[in-house]
């Protein structure tokens, strides 16, 4: 092969280079963090069913509405706090459990155990889905 084979598969290797380096799709639009959760309870009830030993015959349930908190010197995020008395692998009653969820751009990011003063003040609400959720569905 000669210098101008050469010349030419250099010049194809760098135009094919070129190309792939080319992103043809638009980036996602940024997220909006504080959007309103609107299928909170929905979310946090999936996630528990998930997440709790035993999801069947929970006591004492309520949650609050979505506020905005303060979570950094800087960001605020939509958050729920969930009461409830749930069972653990032998069944037997936990005592009451506090939770506090977390949203980023409308749905649920975290779930964690609340801690002290996280959700004091909050407003609870009776929340009968969760106390009734497997129930429903027959769970044992």
């Amino acid at each position: 092969m000669g210098r101008s084979g050469f010349g030419v598969l250099a010049l194809a290797a760098v135009a094919l280079g070129a190309c792939s380096s080319f992103n043809f799709t638009k980036p996602p639009p940024p997220v909006q963090p504080n959007i309103f959760p609107t299928a909170y309870r929905n979310e946090i009830l999936t996630t528990l069913n998930q997440k709790l030993t035993d999801p069947t015959n929970v006591r004492d349930a309520g949650i609050s509405d979505p506020v905005l908190q303060q979570v950094s010197e800087r960001d605020q995020r939509y958050a729920v706090c969930v009461r409830f008395n749930a069972r653990d692998i032998n069944r037997q009653y936990t005592g009451d459990q506090e939770r506090i969820a977390y949203f980023y751009g409308g749905h649920l990011n975290q779930l964690v155990p609340a801690t002290n003063g996280q959700c004091k003040g909050a407003v609870y609400k009776p929340w009968p889905e969760l106390e009734k959720n497997c129930q429903a569905k027959k769970c044992s």
